[in-house]
């Protein structure tokens, strides 16, 4: 087994403990001894929940092999067997979990950040690791906890090799997983009619998988940027930015295609552009997916995160569901979704997580497969469903940058000092979200990364500029001077 330097409190950055996952800076934060590290960490943590097994997947960044061999090297050495499933989408790492019934398994992504990150999301004994849990495995390795404990199981194993008596020491398997997913998605989704889509895949690690599923559905398919590669040579895998989906609004203008799709780095999440060119941001796809699921379980709870439309919520109650209002962020989402049960959960980011004939954790695959059988039985052109749900004046995804650390307190600073005189509400479940009689505008501090997060919307774009104006002001008053982005 390879050696790993031991890892001190002084050489462990408290910075890639992020509030959703692990993430940093390959060799400068992110290292292949702090990954071991982490190993160990969840290691120990997946003992005291009663387990021993955990699956372990990654996707397409050149630090990916390295890092996985440190993650498994140091899940080994607390006594926890391994499972390496490859490189493949985030979602597959979590259907192998229910698959080979380990409720536990680790994807090894950077998701949608630039080339030389990488990070770990994590998932135990069913439950998406997040703030304090994630915290719980800094002082872990920080305070040695993790280190003796992994000793301590070395040193137990040796001397059972020596009486040849007790359990068996932890194994260290492959399993090609892919082949289930797909069988397993193609088992429940069925298209009405074939259907011309192209995809781009941003050169992340949903290339190979992604179109195969929906070749595979009966649609004819057109590939941007679907081969593999960690440079991301053509443009970032993110489609929550509008200027990496316009390869893909090209590509089906020009061949008349029906709908294009866009995955990110990870393949968890989604994004959708019309033959018109219109990019149907993920809480408008998530009233389709409400629409759909309600129609088979009337009454169901419905989540969503604080950055999504206020249509949404009026849609999925006009359509008998229950809307719930969330705090953005995967794992924060899916804990929600755990505790409540509910049939569906989406945040505008792209995450979709649908606990109807699914599992219940986001997968932008499935998601995409399901929006192809609901524009399937639909007689109209899938551009005419998509451009048809409700739509109002809005922003997308807003950034003010901030100093490391400064956007929670400027957030704070907001919701106590803001003034926003036409205002009927405020809503403080993340960062504040200030609701008017025609629209609304939020600001919530990222975090990932040290900014703060805004995005307005309004029936016009007079409302939509008064709202913006209020909180120019607001701005003003704690963060004078601050270049905004609107």
């Amino acid at each position: 087994m390879t050696q790993y330097a031991p890892v001190h409190a002084t050489d462990l950055p408290a910075s890639i403990f992020k509030a959703y996952d692990i993430r940093g800076v390959v060799g400068q934060t992110l290292t292949e001894p702090v990954v071991y590290a982490i190993g160990q960490a969840l290691g120990l943590l997946i003992r005291q929940k009663g387990l021993q097994r955990c699956v372990v997947g990654r996707d397409g960044r050149l630090s990916g092999p390295a890092l996985e061999q440190a993650l498994c090297h140091g899940l080994l050495s607390a006594g926890v067997s391994v499972i390496r499933i490859g490189q493949v989408p985030t979602p597959v790492v979590y259907f192998a979990t229910h698959l080979l019934e380990t409720g536990t398994g680790v994807a090894i992504t950077g998701s949608h950040n630039p080339p030389d990150y990488n990070g770990l999301k994590m998932m135990v004994a069913g439950t998406t690791l997040s703030g304090e849990a994630i915290q719980g495995l800094y002082r872990s390795i920080a305070s040695g906890e993790a280190l003796e404990a992994a000793q301590a199981v070395q040193s137990a194993q040796a001397g059972q090799a020596v009486e040849a008596s007790g359990p068996l020491p932890p194994t260290d398997q492959t399993r090609d997983c892919r082949a289930d997913y797909l069988d397993r998605i193609l088992s429940d989704v069925k298209l009405a009619r074939p259907l011309k889509v192209a995809v781009d895949a941003g050169n992340g690690v949903a290339g190979e998988l992604g179109p195969e599923l929906i070749r595979r559905l009966g649609c004819e398919v057109t590939e941007l940027f679907c081969e593999i590669d960690g440079h991301f040579p053509n443009h970032h895998p993110d489609p929550a930015d509008p200027h990496n989906l316009e390869d893909l609004i090209r590509t089906v203008a020009e061949k008349d295609l029906d709908l294009g799709l866009a995955f990110d780095g990870d393949g968890d999440r989604l994004g959708v552009v019309t033959r018109k060119g219109e990019i149907i941001w993920p809480d408008r796809q998530l009233m389709l997916y409400a629409q759909d699921v309600l129609q088979a379980r009337p009454g169901s709870e419905i989540i969503f995160d604080v950055k999504c439309s206020r249509l949404l919520s009026r849609f999925i109650a006009q359509h008998g569901g229950r809307p719930t209002m969330w705090k953005t962020g995967h794992s924060l989402i899916k804990a929600k979704l755990k505790e409540t049960g509910a049939a569906l959960a989406g945040e505008m980011s792209g995450h979709c997580f649908f606990n109807d004939r699914w599992y219940g954790f986001d997968d932008g695959l499935y998601t995409a497969a399901r929006l192809l059988e609901i524009l399937s039985a639909r007689p109209e052109h899938p551009t005419e469903v998509l451009e048809s749900l409700p739509n109002s004046s809005s922003t997308p995804e807003l950034q003010v940058r901030t100093a490391e650390g400064e956007n929670h307190k400027t957030v704070e600073q907001l919701a106590r000092q803001g003034v926003f005189d036409s205002a009927i509400d405020k809503i403080f479940i993340d960062g504040i979200r200030v609701e008017y009689a025609d629209g609304f505008g939020l600001a919530r501090a990222s975090n990932t990364t040290p900014v703060v997060v805004l995005r307005f919307e309004a029936d016009t774009r007079e409302a939509l500029a008064r709202i913006q104006a209020e909180f120019r002001q607001a701005f003003a008053r704690v963060m004078p001077g601050a270049s905004l982005p609107f």
